[in-house]
C-alpha cells in the first residue's frame, strides 16, 4: 500500500523546487553533443556507495523529466548516464513513450527503466535467451515494486491519485497540456521517474553482490 502522505509531501516539494533551467539545458546539450560517457563499473564501489548513487540518480531523473518534458526520456537518461550505458539515439527513440504515446497507459517511469534493464542484463547476442530471461525477471520485480510504491503502473491513474489529484491526460489535447503545465505537472510528475530510477538502480546494484 503506497504511503500517500509521503508521496503528497514529495509532490509538493517538487512543485516548490527552484529549477536551474540554464544549467539543466547545458547538461542536456553536452550529452547530445558528446554522448553518454561509458563507465567501467566497480561492483564493490557501487555496493558501498549505493545510497549516494540512488539519491543522485533520483535527482537526475527529476531534473531530466522537468527539462525534457518527457518522463520516459528523463528516466532512461538518468539511468544510462549513471551506469554508463546506451546512447542518445535511444533517448531520441523514447520520445513517444510517455504514457505510451500520450494515451494515459504505462508510465514513462517504467518504460524508461525497462530500457536500462535490457541494456544492463541482456546480451549483444540476440540468441542469448538466458540473458533475455534475466532482463525480464528483473523487469517483473521492478514493476511490482513500482506499483507498490505509487499504487499503479498507469500514467492516468498516477496523475489522478498522486501527482495532480484529478483525472487529466495531458497528451489528449493542447488544452489539456496547457492545464497540466499550469498545475506544475512537469514539476510534480518528476515523482514517477525519480521513484522508478531509484528502484531500478537498486535492483541493478543489488545484482552485483
Amino acid at each position: 500500500m503506497p504511503d500517500y502522505a509521503a508521496l503528497k509531501k514529495k509532490v509538493d516539494e517538487l512543485a516548490a523546487r527552484e529549477w536551474d533551467t540554464p544549467a539543466l539545458e547545458a547538461r542536456i546539450k553536452k550529452l547530445a553533443k558528446d554522448g553518454i560517457p561509458s563507465k567501467k563499473l566497480d561492483p564493490k564501489e557501487m555496493l558501498a556507495n549505493k545510497q549516494q548513487i540512488l539519491d543522485r540518480v533520483q535527482l537526475r531523473a527529476e531534473e531530466y523529466n522537468f527539462i525534457l518534458k518527457n518522463c520516459a526520456q528523463g528516466t532512461a537518461l538518468a539511468l544510462m548516464e549513471e551506469f554508463g550505458q546506451g546512447n542518445m539515439e535511444i533517448i531520441k527513440a523514447m520520445s513517444p513513450f510517455p504514457s505510451i504515446g500520450g494515451t494515459g497507459d504505462i508510465c514513462g517511469g517504467i518504460t524508461g527503466s525497462l530500457i536500462n534493464f535490457g541494456l544492463y542484463f541482456s546480451s549483444d547476442n540476440p540468441l542469448d535467451y538466458d540473458a533475455k530471461g534475466l532482463a525480464i525477471m528483473n523487469a517483473q520485480k521492478f514493476i511490482a515494486l513500482f506499483e507498490e510504491a505509487l499504487g499503479d503502473r498507469h500514467c492516468a491513474k498516477i496523475i489522478e491519485t498522486v501527482t495532480i489529484g484529478y483525472a487529466i491526460n495531458p497528451g489528449e489535447s493542447e488544452e489539456a497540456m496547457m492545464t497540466f503545465a499550469k498545475e506544475k505537472g512537469f514539476e510534480k510528475c518528476g515523482l514517477p521517474p525519480g521513484t522508478g530510477v531509484r528502484l531500478a538502480a537498486g535492483l541493478i546494484i543489488d545484482s552485483m553482490k
